[in-house]
């Protein structure tokens, strides 16, 4: 009896349910059906009669990016040439001049031409400008003109540059180029082993191991990984990265989604290589995605001490989906969360304010977790180190410096003007400093802070409410003092921007191979990682 009732309830229960679920899916289908049509239509009739010729594919491109742009930034559409691109970087090689390049509205910069490769052997610096790629004039081409410098091994680009003051051309023979994710490895001393791991491509994992068991052999009983400026990739990579460090069945990272097969628990699938080895993890505030899955799961394992900068906070995983004509799309599907249960996304994407922009979660909406060890970790916005290097955390004026390529084009003068013979004892002199401070002036450099900005935006209300009389005098006052603030604040930051101009400089000649020795000698967060490792009780200390 209580069996034929318990199907009585359940039975309808579950057709309830079913039928609700079925009308849901039902609806939504039908609403993204209706908008679809309605496009359709209004596409054809604004192609068909608008005043002027248009091009449809312009068009589109608007619309979709224009529509994406309401979501994240990462939820992305690739064309035929995008696709490429992310496959070049997720393979870690690709066919080209093998250099590093900045693309402008009317000109591609040479950020770094890698050592030994095309562009290095064709004699082409940091700071050179490309102005013209074969017969193709860079201001006048409309998609990305980097995709003018690649092309199949062997095959010749003529490339037209500037560099101070003077126009040039040079053939160069394009080559395959291997990007390595481990870049550099070596011993900083006769204990501590020093890895770069600058993206988590497909060979990430296997790099690292190499890169340790190379400098196990060489002595090394200590460790630093350094993930600063890794701006992620792989997130199997990161589960194998991790793995290297931590045992088999160790839980990593968890995706969650409101799509019920994306929700995903990542676990350790082999044996460590090294349980017990003293780890320092070194992050910053470029240190993204993937890299914050290792450094959060070592953290909240207890398994490394984390040093540095808090991370990007980038806690949100894409999945490419293949879509017509070779196109692509990258859609955010979940958000991860380390193995203590943080959500480590900064920016809530989904409340923006009323600019539009995106929310930052509070510090004091921040929630607590715990690592295995008790230790409190805290979510809301990136990987927190358990050591802060507060100094190399970028204030807004640096920020600003960098967004305008001015270190990188001081760097680029000091190197046609001054001589670096020895990498290791280099140092910026105050008059070096000098000079860069009186660069800047010269080339009207200005930036807007966001109290100046709110200050100007509070002021032109009040003119519109008529009040401008009455708060005019409190007004100027807080100009003139945000007007000091702003001509005190390189000074401010003398440390941080010396460092920043110490590292271009240092790239310019020696390359990225050069600046990693240089670091190794004489880079602040090392030197703090070295001094944790070799104090065995306050290592223990902090993961207790």
């Amino acid at each position: 009896m209580k069996k034929i009732l318990h199907k009585r309830i359940l039975l309808p229960a579950i057709a309830v349910v079913v039928f609700i679920s079925t009308t849901a899916f039902r609806n939504d289908f039908f609403e993204i059906a209706k908008q679809i049509e309605i496009f359709t239509t209004m596409f054809k009739e604004l192609n068909m009669n608008y005043v002027d010729e248009t091009n449809p594919g312009d068009l589109m491109d608007t619309a979709i990016k224009s529509m994406l742009d309401d979501l994240d930034p990462y939820t992305q559409f690739y064309n035929e040439q995008d696709v490429e691109a992310s496959r070049i970087n997720n393979a870690g090689d690709y066919t080209g001049i093998g250099a590093k390049v900045l693309t402008l509205k009317d000109k591609l910069v040479i950020v770094e031409p890698y050592k030994d490769y095309a562009a290095d052997k064709a004699g082409l610096k940091a700071g050179d400008q490309i102005i013209k790629v074969d017969n193709v004039l860079v201001s006048d081409f409309k998609d990305d003109a980097a995709n003018l410098l690649q092309g199949a091994a062997g095959t010749e680009v003529n490339v037209t540059y500037k560099r101070q003051g003077k126009t040039n051309t040079v053939k160069i023979i394009r080559e395959s180029l291997e990007i390595k994710a481990v870049p550099h490895y070596s011993m900083i001393n006769d204990k501590t082993g020093y890895i770069v791991l600058r993206k988590f491509n497909n060979k990430a994992s296997s790099e690292t191991l190499g890169a340790l068991k190379a400098l196990k052999n060489q002595g090394a009983k200590q460790l630093i990984l350094d993930l600063r400026g890794n701006p992620g990739g792989l997130l199997s990579e990161a589960v194998n990265v991790t793995n290297i460090f931590v045992p088999k069945n160790q839980l990593v990272v968890t995706t969650k989604s409101k799509v019920k097969k994306y929700n995903k628990t990542y676990y350790t699938k082999r044996d460590a290589i090294d349980t017990e080895i003293p780890l320092v993890v070194l992050i910053d505030g470029r240190s993204a995605s993937a890299s914050e899955i290792v450094s959060g799961a070592l953290q909240d394992m207890d398994r490394a001490v984390v040093v540095g900068t808090r991370s990007f906070g980038k806690g949100l995983v894409q999945r490419p989906k293949s879509l017509t004509y070779g196109t692509q799309m990258k859609i955010t599907i979940s958000r991860y969360y380390t193995p203590s249960g943080r959500c480590i996304q900064a920016l809530d994407y989904w409340n923006r304010d009323e600019n539009g922009k995106a929310t930052r979660v509070k510090k004091e909406n921040y929630n607590e977790f715990k690592t295995r060890n008790g230790r409190p970790v805290y979510d809301g916005g990136g990987v927190q180190p358990d050591i802060e290097v507060e100094f190399a955390k970028q204030t807004p004026i640096t920020k600003a410096i960098l967004n305008e390529n001015l270190v990188f084009n001081f760097a680029t003068d000091y190197y046609y003007n001054n001589t670096v013979e020895n990498l290791t004892e280099f140092e910026l002199s105050d008059n070096d400093f000098k000079a860069f401070k009186n660069y800047i002036k010269t080339t009207g450099f200005n930036f807007e802070t966001k109290t100046e900005k709110a200050l100007n935006d509070a002021m032109n209300i009040a003119k519109e409410e008529e009040l401008e009389g009455i708060i005019n005098s409190e007004y100027k006052s807080l100009s003139e003092t945000l007007k000091a603030y702003k001509t005190n604040a390189i000074d401010a930051n003398k440390v941080q921007l010396k460092g920043l101009l110490t590292d271009e400089i240092i790239k310019h000649y020696f390359y990225s191979e050069g600046l990693y020795t240089y670091y190794t000698a004489n880079n602040s967060e090392i030197k703090k990682a070295i001094s944790i490792l070799n104090n065995p009780s306050q290592y223990n200390s902090i993961l207790r």
